[in-house]
């Protein structure tokens, strides 16, 4: 997914910072304001950002000029909203693209909006309808990180097809989407029930933390402590 350094023609590397920086400066915001409400979720966001960054930098090639990999952004937006999500992304792609040689600075404002906004911002909506539906916060993870690893990487098809409309946009669009596809249709399930894992342990590990941010509701939270 990460588009490398020099992949984007002309004026699409500025247009792309343009749209992600006001996101992110409202994740800056909303990180702030979680922390100081809830200081105890402070390490819950660590550890959101250490999945992103781990699970982003298992990269393999999928075609010159960007590669597959899971993205680990469906946690984070489900905890902490898609806004958060996007800060996480933000260091995580600045870091890659300085010390990974993965991705790149001038196409970093593309990797954000695709794994840091169009990504979490999906897995949020899908989880959000789930938790409304009443039906299992682990089918409601799994979805969502599902959902927003795939959904990354028809931002990215979709942001080289705009780039590189030949020789039209939708059959520039196919031909990326078609060779995501092989790789990361199984990459999003093996994702979604790496997540499930890891969201049922912090669930039966910290429930009070999931039920103030809104992740879980009372009932659930009861249900978890009498299961432990």
């Amino acid at each position: 997914m990460h588009i490398m350094e020099g992949m984007l023609p002309g004026l699409w590397p500025l247009f792309w910072y343009m749209v992600s920086l006001p996101v992110v400066v409202y994740g800056v915001i909303r990180i702030k304001k979680i922390t100081e409400e809830h200081p105890e979720s402070k390490p819950l966001l660590a550890v959101s950002g250490a999945f992103v960054f781990v699970l982003s930098s298992l990269k393999m090639p999928s075609f010159t000029g960007s590669c597959s990999h899971p993205t680990g952004n469906g946690l984070a937006a489900v905890l902490f909203g898609p806004a958060v999500a996007s800060v996480l992304a933000a260091i995580v792609l600045l870091f890659q693209a300085l010390l990974l040689a993965h991705g790149g600075i001038s196409t970093l404002g593309a990797n954000i909006f695709s794994m840091g906004i169009v990504g979490p911002l999906c897995a949020w909506l899908i989880y959000k309808g789930i938790q409304q539906m009443g039906w299992s916060p682990s089918l409601g993870i799994f979805l969502a990180a599902a959902a927003g690893d795939l959904l990354t990487y028809v931002t990215t098809a979709t942001q080289l097809a705009l780039a590189f409309p030949l020789p039209t946009f939708t059959a520039s669009f196919t031909n990326f989407m078609t060779i995501f596809a092989v790789t990361q249709i199984p990459l999003a399930i093996g994702e979604g029930l790496l997540t499930v894992v890891i969201f049922e342990y912090i669930m039966k590990l910290r429930p009070d933390i999931l039920e103030k941010l809104n992740v879980i509701g009372p009932k659930i939270k009861e249900s978890v402590k009498a299961v432990a």
